[in-house]
């Protein structure tokens, strides 16, 4: 122990020999490194410092909740950037981009049914109006009249449930000598069929590529 404080004790006078050394204008020999008279700080020190200070904790949650969701600009800014990916996620699946189709949507067979549905025009087209015309004569206190709005709403229905199921049959039948390696079931493209052809055409998600008439 008494080795060990000589040497600590000469070291410390070694070192301020050298830095009076230095500041009286000493020659010094070549190649001698003069100590830094400072320890080296540390990197986290140093980071710090460049850093700045560390701002203060929030003293309520209002605040904290505050800076965690940043300035009001920041928060426009993230705002507008998310209207505009949600525009165009719809733009790209109303284009019938894979990508951003629903499941139910997705594959070359349903691209295929659904042309085969935009490419006719369907009674089911009208199912949409003719259960708007059901409701408005509701309203009408002439009991006549709801009669025959009812009577003939029931017998478009069946007519559209027939059409539906002959085009479901065909629809799935033409669907499978195009694509004879793939599983396709007959209830599920008829289905599917059925929904398409009942919305309004402008309506239809993603729009329709053909018009009607056109060969599919």
């Amino acid at each position: 122990m008494r080795f060990l404080r000589r040497n600590a004790a000469d070291s410390a006078d070694s070192q301020v020999d050298e830095e009076s050394a230095v500041a009286v204008g000493e020659d010094v020999p070549k190649g001698h490194t003069p100590g830094k008279g400072r320890p080296t700080p540390k990197r986290r020190e140093a980071e710090g410092r460049k850093r700045g200070p560390v701002p203060p904790p929030p003293k309520t949650s209002r605040e904290a909740m505050r800076r965690a969701r940043g300035s009001k600009e920041e928060r426009k800014a993230l705002a507008a950037k998310r209207k505009d990916q949600r525009v165009e996620q719809r733009q790209r699946m109303l284009s019938g981009d894979e990508k951003y189709l629903m499941p139910r949507d997705r594959g070359p067979v349903k691209a295929y049914v659904r042309d085969l549905v935009d490419g006719k025009r369907n009674l089911l087209g009208l199912f949409m109006p003719l259960a708007l015309l059901v409701v408005m004569s509701m309203f009408v206190q002439n009991f006549a009249i709801q009669q025959y709005a009812t009577l003939a709403s029931l017998v478009m229905l069946i007519l559209m449930i027939i059409e539906g199921v002959i085009n479901g049959r065909r629809f799935t039948r033409l669907a499978r000598a195009k694509f004879p390696k793939e599983n396709i079931r007959g209830a599920s493209v008829g289905w599917y069929a059925f929904v398409r052809a009942s919305q309004i055409r402008k309506l239809r998600a993603p729009k329709p590529r053909v018009s009607p008439g056109d060969k599919v």
